[in-house]
């Protein structure tokens, strides 16, 4: 699956870093001074790098955990995000990330316990109140969890945390590592969802909906919280019949009482990575739904953007009490 490991000369010795090269013994290691320089460059092609992508193992220097930005959160006043990775093993043609990047390659810190020290700090500030992290900003919080270990490294500090709330967010079924532990309550395993209609055409790579709502399943009845993210909402001439189908294939299996919190979000991206991404598919059908640039974010047009989230919210809540929905006001 790797077949190049670039390595930063300060994390060269990490077990981790040992731990992966184990894992990927026949791939070609190549030395660093700083992951940048592999990364960031601008004469790189995003659409290529995809098909065989390179892993980065970095250390992290600041900024660990940054505020969520404002109306992102299930809940809580006070919301923030961190990032283990960058990029992500899926390729679905909505991600920002493909226009945020200039490569494809993912990056992994492997600093984590930087990560955590920053994360009870911000709970020891107002250890009273209830925090919520998102993981899955960047990358997807378990599609990788066999490579980087990342929520068995990560869940037993919020353990220790009896404020702090982790969300992972995943289009991924790699739950066997949850399932092999004890439940934590404060930690909403949180699975992104669409039509199949969209999914077979723009989630390349991802596992099947079936699949992921099978993996939310098995959670639940281990007693895990399970958010439901359908994030973003994509257009199409009959998508009410689309979504409804959805929330129908969701709910007969999925028990609604159960839940911890559901969101709707629209498809809304910044314009200058909208550029970059219509560059590197010129065909991709989605970028010729009806959208338009307000204040340099785009998305689809006021009035069927609203329309959307009022028909899906009004879908959703046949199901769910509105106390556990929460829609995006991004």
């Amino acid at each position: 699956m790797i077949d190049t490991l670039y390595i930063e000369s300060a994390v060269a010795q990490h077990p981790r870093v040992a731990a992966i090269r184990q894992r990927f013994p026949a791939a070609r290691v190549i030395d660093c001074e700083r992951y940048g320089e592999v990364f960031n460059p601008k004469a790189q092609n995003f659409r290529l790098q995809k098909q065989q992508p390179a892993l980065i193992l970095a250390h992290k220097h600041q900024k660990f955990v940054l505020p969520a930005p404002a109306g992102y959160g299930i809940g809580g006043q006070r919301n923030y995000y961190f990032s283990h990775m960058l990029n992500c093993l899926y390729d679905c043609r909505y991600c920002f990330l493909q226009g945020m990047y200039q490569s494809a390659n993912y990056v992994l810190f492997v600093n984590y316990e930087d990560f955590q020290q920053q994360i009870r700090d911000i709970c020891q500030e107002t250890p009273n109140e209830a925090i919520y992290f998102f993981s899955g900003y960047d990358c997807d919080s378990l599609a990788f969890e066999p490579v980087t270990g990342f929520a068995e490294s990560f869940l037993p500090l919020f353990a220790e945390l009896p404020n702090a709330w982790l969300e992972l967010r995943s289009k991924s079924t790699q739950i066997r590592g949850l399932l092999a532990r004890p439940v934590l309550p404060q930690c909403v395993v949180a699975f992104s969802l669409s039509p199949d209609s969209v999914a077979d055409k723009v989630e390349a790579k991802a596992p099947s909906v079936a699949k992921r709502i099978e993996a939310a399943v098995k959670l639940q009845r281990q007693d895990w919280p399970i958010g439901l993210r359908f994030d973003p909402l994509i257009y199409q001439h009959n998508y009410r019949q689309h979504y409804r189908e959805l929330f129908e294939q969701v709910f007969s299996v999925i028990d609604a009482e159960a839940l911890h919190s559901v969101s709707l979000g629209v498809f809304r991206l910044p314009e200058h990575f909208f550029k970059k991404m219509h560059k590197l598919y010129p065909d991709e059908r989605l970028f010729a739904s009806p959208l338009q640039s307000t204040s340099g974010m785009l998305s689809y047009r006021s009035e069927l953007e609203q329309t959307m989230m009022a028909d899906c919210t009004e879908m959703l809540l046949q199901y769910i009490p509105e106390t556990r929905f929460f829609p995006c006001k991004l």
